[in-house]
């Protein structure tokens, strides 16, 4: 029988199973003591929310395998203001630095902004240092961003294509599987997916 968990991955930690310098997220399943439980694709280790982990391969494979497209969601905030004319550009599809095509299109939904300095205080301290020397008024929007691939550190790169950049991330779906609101950074909970 395998098993299917639904994680939520806080900032700092890696996606890995053994890692020399940082945490990694297979750290918080050792009390379960299965040595085949692996982590359904990868969130770079800046990036939060859902993470899935299964003892499936079968499962892992159907969800991270470009050819089955699965809508990942992502909450972001960016330093930098996401015009219309930059939206429509991610939407389209971008050519990243070094790919030889552009991205697949993406869904974007703005739905806030603020200046840096309302939000500094409330970002992690590393994040903080990175950006404390930009202007206090620097623009600052929030908003959420649906893409099929999975490229490396892809929405990042995306964002610096048309001068924005990610100061925070968080995966609140993969497909129709939604993070449970209820789940604090760190902690995790068994499910039950229908395949």
């Amino acid at each position: 029988m395998y098993h299917y968990y639904m994680f939520h991955k806080p900032f700092g930690c890696v996606t890995a199973r053994r890692d020399k310098r940082y945490p990694t997220v297979m750290d918080y399943f050792s009390e379960l003591k299965n040595g085949h439980l692996t982590p359904v694709g990868r969130l770079d280790r800046e990036t939060t929310g859902l993470l899935l982990i299964t003892d499936d391969g079968m499962w892992n494979q159907e969800l991270t395998h470009p050819s089955h497209h699965k809508e990942k969601t992502y909450e972001f905030t960016v330093l930098g203001d996401l015009t219309l004319n930059r939206i429509q550009e991610l939407e389209n599809g971008v050519l990243l630095k070094g790919a030889s095509a552009p991205t697949s299109p993406a869904k974007i939904n703005i739905t806030g902004h603020a200046i840096l300095s309302d939000i500094l205080p409330s970002l992690p301290a590393e994040i903080q240092k990175d950006i404390q020397n930009n202007r206090p008024e620097h623009p600052v929007t929030y908003g959420t961003i649906t893409i099929t691939e999975g490229k490396k550190r892809q929405i990042r790169r995306m964002m610096k294509t048309v001068h924005c950049c990610v100061i925070e991330l968080k995966r609140i779906s993969i497909g129709d599987i939604v993070l449970d609101k209820n789940l604090e950074p760190g902690q995790w909970k068994e499910i039950f997916p229908t395949h």
